[in-house]
């Protein structure tokens, strides 16, 4: 074993394969050399992480980072700060863009706007339509692109693949793991009169049960017939739950802290349309069965669903109001509350931000705490309590839904293949982004 090494993270409360104990961890050439007792060894430097618990770097894999076209309410360089100042060490970036991402200029575009002026790695979804439908299968194997994404039901963006004959086409062209909004555009449309001017209480009035179901139910019967893999994107309601655990041999299902933690009608009576998401955030009916489905394992993963609006945007009159909310920053420490609740175990939210990404999407090097893997970590003060505030966030939003929450289990550092990028509420170097890499596509 060697005796020296770029940096070494001591006497920290590591959670990986082993369980969780004290361990050390060297690190050299940005990746993970060693685990065990190195008090012995030598490091240009050392990190002190007495009394706190060293995760593999979280990966948030869904995120709006609205570059290019929106940049007025983030861009890669705003969205990666958030992402690192709230330990998150990479995101899945999604295609509803302006231009969107379809097609290889546009994903090669992005992967250089984010390369070294990004703080943390990155990912980019390749938007699935009708017309690039019969070249996904070279689209989604393009250097950056960690899959495709299609949009079933209208959100924000002019990407739309409402019909089972668009899906179809979509399934058939590629081979690698695709990501879904699920909603039913049909009934969406359908619907619309349930809309109450002003009031966006009535938003999952719209935006109902049915809508997410039916969808849902029509995208693994796709899924089934063509033999691929989906990933069922925010899952906000209980009725989705028992379908989804039904299919997992081709369904993977992401939840999401907002659908997590806020409930209907409190949320939209205290924050109003900064409450507004889709799917909708829905009644603790719903938030207790997405719970019981996390608890069960039929969830995989945890993404934000990160989709800033300028609060001038958000204080639109319903339906005018542009539906989304900041997440990425705050994913850590609201799941660390959760988890200092009695809600999910360490170990478990280290399966849904770390392993979990990289049990799905086949991440190159990354996921885990074990020797050859890229030295990713978050590192999580458990007993600390904190106020999350808006004038901590580093979105160009500059707003959370959770501005005033009181949590226990805040992120102390973020280190990204070897490089501490933020210590102690501190950016200290802040454009060192990377595009991830894939097995499947190596």
């Amino acid at each position: 074993m060697a005796t020296s090494f770029d940096l070494i993270i001591h006497s920290g409360t590591v959670v990986n394969h082993d369980g969780t104990g004290q361990r050390d961890i060297g690190i050299s050439d940005g990746r993970i050399a060693e685990i065990g007792d190195l008090a012995a060894k030598d490091a240009g430097e050392r990190i002190d992480a007495t009394g706190l618990h060293v995760l593999p770097g979280v990966i948030d894999t869904q995120v709006h980072f609205r570059e290019p076209g929106n940049e007025h309410k983030e861009d890669l360089e705003t969205g990666g700060r958030a992402a690192v100042m709230g330990g998150v060490t990479g995101v899945f970036e999604m295609p509803n863009t302006n231009p969107t991402t379809t097609s290889p200029e546009a994903m090669a575009d992005k992967v250089s706007r984010g390369r070294h002026r990004m703080a943390c790695d990155f990912a980019f979804y390749m938007g699935g339509t009708r017309e690039n439908a019969h070249q996904l299968g070279e689209l989604e194997r393009l250097p950056g692109c960690c899959g495709v994404k299609v949009f079933m039901g209208s959100s924000t963006g002019n990407l739309l693949v409402e019909d089972d004959e668009g899906i179809a086409a979509v399934l058939a062209n590629i081979s690698r793991r695709a990501a879904f909004h699920s909603e039913d555009e049909f009934r969406l449309n359908e619907r619309k009169g349930e809309r109450v001017e002003g009031d966006p209480v009535s938003h999952p009035v719209w935006r109902d049960v049915e809508t997410a179901f039916r969808c849902t139910s029509r995208l693994i019967d796709l899924a089934r017939s063509a033999g691929k893999r989906i990933h069922v994107l925010h899952i906000s309601s209980a009725e989705e739950m028992p379908l989804l655990a039904r299919n997992k041999d081709v369904a993977s299902v992401e939840a999401t802290p907002s659908h997590l933690t806020l409930a209907a009608p409190d949320a939209y009576q205290r924050l109003g349309t900064k409450a507004q998401l889709n799917p909708p955030v829905r009644d603790e009916h719903h938030r207790a069965g997405i719970w019981a489905g996390l608890a069960a394992g039929i969830v995989d993963v945890l993404g934000s669903d990160h989709s800033p609006h300028t609060l001038e945007e958000k204080a639109q009159a319903y339906p005018a109001s542009p539906s989304g909310m900041p997440g990425v920053q705050t994913l850590v420490p609201v799941m660390l509350d959760h988890v200092n609740a009695g809600r999910l175990s360490l170990e478990r939210f280290v399966d849904l931000t770390s392993h979990g990404p990289n049990r799905l999407f086949q991440i190159a090097r990354k996921g885990r705490i074990a020797a050859g893997y890229d030295a990713d970590f978050t590192i999580v003060d458990m007993k600390a309590r904190r106020t999350i505030t808006n004038d901590w966030i580093e979105s160009r939003c500059g707003w959370t839904p959770f501005d005033g929450v009181s949590v226990t289990g805040w992120p102390i550092g973020t280190v990204i293949r070897g490089r501490r990028v933020m210590w102690n509420d501190e950016i200290v170097d802040p454009a060192g982004g990377e595009p991830m890499r894939f097995l499947e596509t190596l």
